[in-house]
């Protein structure tokens, strides 16, 4: 049976949210579906799933690693070699079919550890059925069901609100950062999120038929990653396969219609010279790496929601973050009371009136509720707590209102028990009564400011130890938060955070005076969510590269500004979803050995990139020169595809997955591609140093087999003293894996020279002089070329 009605299509510009039901709801009763029911409606496809699911499917990811366009171009390039026999040098599909392999193992592994995760943080949506309110999984939501949703609870399908009034943040889906009002008889759209309130709505469009999953169908484009090292890959692998195959087809009409080579020798040759063009590796090496990084994450328990969340999670120099969550807790305990303009009794008595008429899923009101008597009035009306608004109120029928919230949101009067109580680092709230009641969202003017309600948060001892490893490691740490400055100073100090007596108020200042302090504050107070998120970019354009770590719905505007978001487990579900990452444990402590993961990991891309693009190089500059020269000298191309392979093996593809895999805590530096071909360059030099010797051996007498066994052993000597140079400075893994590669080349080179087409017992001794005199000047051009780019990579160093 097709499951859900299939949607009519739509123009993705042209969504609007509606606000009104569609005609013909029919209203389930308040006590809800039965479980019969439930059940009925479920069989018929009338459920909460979605036929499109997250991620990658098996056969997808099968497809997606075997049908690359560099395999396609092995394969091709295998089928010239069939047809003319040339079986030995075939021998680089062992490798194209190992790489598909790794690839696909690692990705598949990396798929079953994100649904493991996700099923971890799988969340529930609260139901009324049968008159009893439970939770159940968003899928297993039927059509009609009853919701309750409050404060940062995601809208799991499109809904009409049947009880509550509630502000919905709908930014997800229309780019609108102001919340709306909506009351009983409105819609709710699936993907938005409430950020006030708490309401019961049925659910009227589930699954397919969703706003949100019919947004998703009907958009075309997927947005990319802003990921610089993607960026500079797919630069790289469209101007190799533009260049590839012309270079290639003039190498073979070279050879076999100008130098007159048979057809059996100039095919090998024009392949080998395509192969090598090739950094296949390249791109197998950082899929394999980004895999290996989400797997090691995964059993850190965070959530790795965007793949290349981990190199921009390695470019972190700045962090940003709430005090609530990250050096505190997020639990409150009370203080005490300051009665102001009422004695304690009436204080106490008009807090427990307040507390009794909200819902106690804060912090704060958890920590109220304990604490003072409930009362059972009924309000009149209600205003919930806001961000934005700092406060909260309700009326009564007695015609008065009780206002609590930060002081300075409250009353303009200035209160002398507010400073002593902050620099105290006491979390102070101001309880203030008003004549008259709450219309829409307009207070009646204070009449009496009844007292204060003192609070303190537990600290995170395990925070300071983070903070000192940021410290050590060159990440400033910015504290961003709606409370006080002096309270959130109060606790970084305690912790021990660096600079935290740069306090900066936010209330007092303009935007132009806020982002001017971007740079030199540290502790930033009474911030709005949208005012986090315009400090947020002033970092940005200040140079830095931001990641924002968040829990509520108030961090959303600045996770989505910052280039690495983290989510803390635990907090709101929509932030969750707003996130790259989820520390799952919900402990900022983690924090560091995440970020140091993801340094790993980039900065192993980085060192062992330029191998793979070494090859490339003396590649395409070697085929150039060759076509260019023998205009005037009939030179050969020296290479044969078996030549690579071995040459690649013992310098390029072993050593590169084992340094891969190795810690590294050094920052990411930007300016991917031109640093990696910079530390590409004079191993590439040295190459075609050394093999330009031979071919000019090889046409003043020299025999072809032996030529070429020269330019296959300078060339691997040089491969390998660039493995070396990579390799510093030295570790225990590194001098093995080298040693490992110098004997592996050597041996094979002894005892399987047949197998690699090489003729060294046939060589003289006048050839190992001539070999070792090119090896020799390869070996100066590699010294002295990395002397030659060292100053230019500090400058790339200086500028990131």
């Amino acid at each position: 049976m097709k499951r859900h009605a299939t949607a009519q299509k739509q123009d993705t510009a042209a969504l609007r949210i509606p606000i009104a039901p569609p005609e013909g709801t029919v209203p389930t009763p308040p006590e809800g579906l039965s479980d019969a029911e439930a059940a009925k409606r479920a069989a018929a496809g009338q459920d909460n799933r979605q036929t499109e699911q997250p991620g990658k499917s098996v056969m997808r990811i099968v497809s997606d690693n075997l049908f690359t366009l560099f395999n396609l171009l092995n394969f091709a390039l295998a089928a010239c070699l069939a047809l003319v026999g040339s079986w030995r040098n075939m021998l680089f599909l062992g490798v194209v079919f190992s790489n598909t392999l790794i690839g696909t193992i690692q990705e598949l592994r990396a798929r079953a550890m994100l649904n493991k995760l996700r099923l971890l943080n799988n969340r529930t949506v609260r139901v009324i059925r049968g008159g009893r309110e439970r939770k159940c999984a968003p899928e297993e939501l039927v059509l009609g069901d009853l919701a309750v949703l409050s404060i940062g609870d995601q809208i799991p399908a499109d809904a009409v609100i049947t009880e509550g009034v509630c502000a919905a943040d709908e930014s997800l889906l229309t780019g609108e950062s102001e919340p709306v009002t909506r009351k009983p008889g409105e819609l709710l759209m699936s993907g938005s999120f409430l950020t006030e309130g708490r309401v019961t709505a049925q659910l009227i469009a589930v699954g397919d038929d969703a706003y949100a999953a019919r947004l998703m169908r009907d958009a075309k484009r997927i947005r990319s990653p802003k990921s610089e090292l993607m960026t500079e890959l797919n630069r790289l692998v469209s101007l190799v396969s533009k260049l590839l195959v012309p270079i290639g087809v003039i190498l073979f009409l070279e050879e076999y219609f100008l130098l007159k080579a048979p057809i059996a020798d100039a095919v090998p040759k024009a392949v080998a010279a395509m192969i090598g063009m090739i950094p296949e590796g390249l791109i197998l090496l950082t899929s394999v790496a980004l895999m290996a990084g989400v797997i090691k994450l995964g059993r850190r328990k965070t959530l790795v929601q965007e793949l290349f969340g981990i190199e921009t999670l390695a470019r972190v120099d700045l962090l940003c973050m709430d005090k609530t969550g990250t050096l505190t807790t997020g639990e409150m305990t009370f203080g005490g009371v300051v009665p102001l303009e009422a004695d304690e009794a009436e204080l106490r008595e008009k807090a427990g009136r307040f507390v009794s008429v909200f819902e106690t899923s804060s912090g704060t009101l958890r920590a109220i509720a304990g604490t003072f008597c409930r009362k059972t009035d009924k309000p009149t009306a209600l205003l919930p707590f806001s961000s934005t608004r700092k406060k909260s109120a309700a009326s009564f029928s007695d015609g008065t209102t009780l206002i609590l919230g930060a002081p300075s949101f409250v009353t303009d009067k200035p209160v002398s028990e507010v400073e002593r109580a902050t620099g105290e680092g006491y979390r102070v709230l101001l309880l203030a009564e008003a004549d008259g009641t709450i219309e829409g969202e307009t207070l009646p003017p204070v009449t009496r400011l009844l007292g204060l309600i003192l609070l303190r948060e537990t600290l995170r001892e395990s925070a300071k130890e983070a903070l000192a490893w940021f410290e050590q490691e060159g990440v400033s740490v910015r504290i961003m938060s709606g409370d006080d400055p002096r309270t959130v100073a109060a606790a970084a100090c305690a912790l021990g955070l660096p600079g935290c007596d740069r306090i900066v108020d936010c209330a007092a200042l303009s935007d132009e005076a806020l982002c001017a302090a971007a740079k030199d504050g540290v502790i930033f107070g009474r911030l709005t969510p949208d005012r986090k998120r315009m400090l947020v970019e002033a970092l940005k354009r200040a140079g830095y590269h931001v990641a924002m770590t968040g829990d509520g719905v108030n961090d959303i505007p600045s996770l989505k500004a910052a280039d690495c978001s983290v989510a803390m487990a635990g907090g709101a579900e929509a932030t969750e979803h707003a996130a790259q990452l989820v520390l799952l444990n919900n402990d900022f402590h983690s924090l560091p050995a995440v970020v140091a993961e993801g340094r790993r990991v980039i900065g192993n891309i980085t060192r062992t990139a330029s191998l793979f693009l070494q090859k490339t190089l003396y590649s395409f500059a070697l085929s150039l020169l060759n076509i260019l020269i023998a205009l005037f000298l009939p030179l050969h191309y020296p290479f044969q595809p078996i030549h690579l392979t071995l040459i690649s093996m013992v310098s390029v593809g072993a050593p590169s997955f084992f340094l891969a895999l190795e810690p590294s805590s050094e920052r990411a530096a930007g300016q991917f591609l031109r640093r990696v071909l910079l530390k590409a360059a004079p191993g590439a030099a040295g190459v075609v140093c050394c093999a330009l010797s031979a071919m000019l051996a090889n046409y003043f007498g020299t025999p072809d087999g032996i030529a070429s066994t020269m330019a296959v052993l300078s060339a691997g000597v040089i491969g390998l003293g660039n493995l070396i140079l990579t390799c510093r400075p030295f570790s225990k893994l590194r001098i093995a894996v080298c040693a490992a590669m110098c004997a592996a080349f050597a041996a094979a080179v002894a005892f399987l020279p047949d197998m690699f087409a090489l003729s060294v017992y046939e060589m003289t001794a006048r050839h190992w002089i001539m070999l070792s005199a090119i090896t020799a000047a390869g070996v100066a051009v590699l010294i002295l070329g990395t002397l030659l780019v060292k100053p230019m990579l500090k400058k790339l160093d200086l500028k990131r």
